[in-house]
């Protein structure tokens, strides 16, 4: 059992069989977080390092969970106190780490296709949390996971994400595989976060809130990525939620039985109220829960492909 590459660096280089296999992976290890005792031997004996260059909060945490929770050890590695202020450089610093034993390496960094490169000179498992406004595959994998969790199904639900497509790693690896799963996708947005080249995803686009959330199975929220902006994307924020947030009222177009998700950390008051993000529809802390089973599935699958 185990994945076709040794690393997991997007959703662009897997197929509907190996969403499939992680889903079904996942959920038997879900159910082992739901025992007395959370932790299972399967990786005893492997290193895993989670090389953050950004901040993070649940991805971070969630794999270094997700890897006790497999008998891995882990170390955090914090760039602030490392060689990297002197001046040493990313592939110097993952050879190193690579050097004392690391048999798994969870990267974010600020820069696209960081992970893509260390996949290629390393002998470790690569696992992208995140590179620049490329692909954060392991939350496409979990987003992924909660709805068929909460729906039964994937393909044919409508999904509508909404906001800042344009800088958003997650919405570019939830795209890729919901279109994988059989799912439809509408972006919704300001024009200048949603430019029209992204209909070549096969997408639908809408800049009005109300028409974009129409019938929708899955409502998606994004953050609005301020720290990859320049100005004038929007007047301001008073003024994006007046047109983009997501209220009760806009939410009332969407099915009745229509999910809230976002992938956290939530600016409230500007992509989403207080009242949809804690109300009943909200499944924003499942997909927290959720993160945990699918990246144990993720580090135990790449582990049999290294065999």
């Amino acid at each position: 059992m185990g994945l076709k590459s040794k690393d997991l660096v997007g959703i662009k280089a897997l197929d509907a069989a190996d969403i499939e296999q992680i889903l079904d992976t996942a959920a038997g290890f879900k159910d082992v977080l739901g025992r007395d005792i959370k932790k299972v031997p399967a990786l005893r004996g492997k290193t895993t390092v989670n090389l953050f260059y950004e901040p993070s909060t649940r991805t971070r945490t969630s794999f270094e969970l997700a890897a006790k929770r497999l008998s891995t050890d882990v170390i955090n590695f914090s760039v602030s106190t490392s060689s990297v202020v002197k001046g040493e450089s990313l592939r110097d610093t993952a050879l190193t780490i690579q050097a004392l034993g690391a048999d798994f390496i969870v990267v974010r960094h600020p820069c696209s296709g960081v992970a893509h490169f260390l996949a290629n000179n390393l002998d470790a498992s690569v696992v992208n949390a995140g590179d620049g406004t490329n692909e954060h595959p392991t939350q496409a994998l979990l987003d992924l996971f909660t709805i068929r969790e909460k729906k039964g199904v994937i393909r044919g639900l409508e999904v509508a994400i909404v906001g800042d497509i344009l800088h958003s790693r997650v919405a570019k690896s939830n795209i890729y595989a919901l279109k994988k799963m059989g799912a439809g996708v509408r972006l919704i947005g300001p024009p200048t976060l949603v430019p029209d080249v992204l209909k070549d995803l096969d997408v639908e686009i809408y800049s009005d809130m109300e028409k974009g959330l129409k019938g929708a199975d899955i409502v998606m929220m994004l953050r609005i990525q301020v720290e990859r902006q320049g100005k004038g994307f929007f007047p301001t924020t008073v003024e994006y939620f007046r047109n983009w947030g997501l209220t009760p009222e806009r939410l009332a177009r969407a099915k009745e039985s229509a999910l809230v998700m976002h992938p956290g950390p939530m600016n409230r008051g500007v992509e989403i109220s207080s009242d949809v993000a804690d109300g009943m529809r909200s499944v924003i802390l499942d997909q927290v829960t959720n993160g945990l089973a699918v990246r144990m599935a993720v580090l135990y699958l790449l582990a049999g492909v290294k065999g």
